[in-house]
């Protein structure tokens, strides 16, 4: 278990994330694919400290009726959707709602996919090594979208990797995946934002600049000098 008891910011948790990657440095099958939006500065660190290319894996959260925070599936490219077990039994929420929700925050995906992507080429995971890089992991509904959506896409392994999570998402994410890779599990894990001491919300605008500044450097470019350990 890591001793560190919050993250600076996300670069910070990135930065430490990547060491726990380091496996995958300048493989060229890998390929670091950040979560929107707040994995993005994540990932972003994680592929520039590694040498990785660096792309975006666009999934929405299903928030509850009235509690959009609470999360009771996600969504994501190519007819992907994730539900919590019995959403209607357990948490009273009409197939109807459900339905309105996804198609909603499809839309939003499709906007996003739009705005961070532009002109870049459509994503490939045929045969590669796909990092799925988050800032934190609390219900898991995003990551085990992704998780699909990689799979669907030909991913030949898939890596799930965060910061910080609750520990029975980890213990149940790791059997959906070929590795997962979490520095911190709390035993009381409240909120991924309370692991950070600096948790701001990042912007469209933000993630676009991540973005084209890895795509225009490229994965050789991008990386620094090997880390220090120490």
């Amino acid at each position: 278990m890591h001793s560190i008891t919050q993250f600076k910011d996300r670069k910070h948790a990135g930065k430490l994330l990547a060491k726990a990657l380091s496996a995958y440095a300048h493989d060229p099958r890998a390929i670091v694919l950040a979560l929107p939006r707040g994995g993005v500065p994540v990932g972003a660190a994680v592929a520039r400290q590694l040498g990785l290319e660096l792309d975006v894996l666009i999934v929405r959260k299903l928030g509850m009726p009235g509690h959009e925070e609470y999360a009771i599936g996600a969504v994501g490219a190519g007819g992907v959707r994730v539900l919590a077990q019995d959403v209607a039994g357990s948490y009273g929420v009409a197939p109807r709602a459900i339905e309105a929700i996804s198609a909603r925050e499809r839309k939003e995906i499709a906007r996003r996919e739009r705005q961070y992507r532009g002109a870049h080429a459509p994503l490939q995971l045929k045969g590669r090594i796909a990092l799925l890089v988050d800032d934190g992991l609390a219900t898991g509904s995003t990551m085990r979208a992704a998780i699909q959506i990689a799979h669907k896409l030909g991913a030949a392994r898939v890596v799930a990797a965060v910061p910080v999570g609750a520990p029975d998402t980890c213990e149940a994410l790791a059997r959906e995946v070929d590795e997962l890779v979490c520095i911190v599990r709390p035993p009381f894990f409240t909120a991924v934002s309370r692991w950070y001491r600096d948790f701001g919300q990042t912007s469209d605008a933000e993630v676009v600049d991540l973005l084209a500044v890895a795509w225009r450097e490229g994965p050789g470019a991008a990386a620094p000098a090997p880390m220090n350990h120490s």
